[in-house]
């Protein structure tokens, strides 16, 4: 026999079809960036609450319920795809800040936090900015609970 004729190796069986990290995969419903972005977003400085002031009465209600949580998904609309996410934000802001920097704070703190958490690339932050809150003004919360 000669030493060049070719060697006949062993079948290598390959399961599973690649890495772990690419079997499957991930969904991350709106909900879940809704609720990071929320959170996120209230961490900011100046941003006094989220939501119009109709949905901060309804959500103040809602959260008198036994049972019931305060909602961090008010003020906060999100489009979630495969791979990028869009957001919608309703804030209110206090009185004197700069509503600009305060919504350059927001966007940046928000788009930190989800891309973070999800893996996603979030496309647009679009945020409406629907109140200021000036310091003589009672929160709907404390005024809701007066009424009782």
């Amino acid at each position: 026999m000669s030493d060049t004729a070719p060697q006949h190796q062993p079948d290598v069986i390959k399961r599973g079809g690649g890495a772990p990290a690419t079997r499957g995969r991930t969904t991350i419903a709106d909900g879940v960036v809704e609720k990071i972005a929320g959170l996120a977003a209230r961490d900011v400085l100046g941003v006094h609450a989220m939501g119009s002031g109709i949905s901060r009465t309804f959500g103040a209600v809602r959260d008198r319920v036994p049972g019931g949580t305060k909602s961090v998904t008010r003020g906060v609309k999100a489009e979630v795809g495969e791979v990028q996410t869009a957001l919608d934000l309703e804030i209110v802001v206090d009185y004197g800040v700069s509503i600009a920097d305060v919504a350059r704070d927001v966007r940046e703190n928000v788009i930190s936090a989800v891309e973070r958490m999800t893996g996603l690339e979030v496309v647009e932050v679009n945020i409406a900015v629907s109140d200021v809150k000036l310091p003589e003004e009672q929160d709907d919360e404390v005024l809701e609970s007066r009424l009782q």
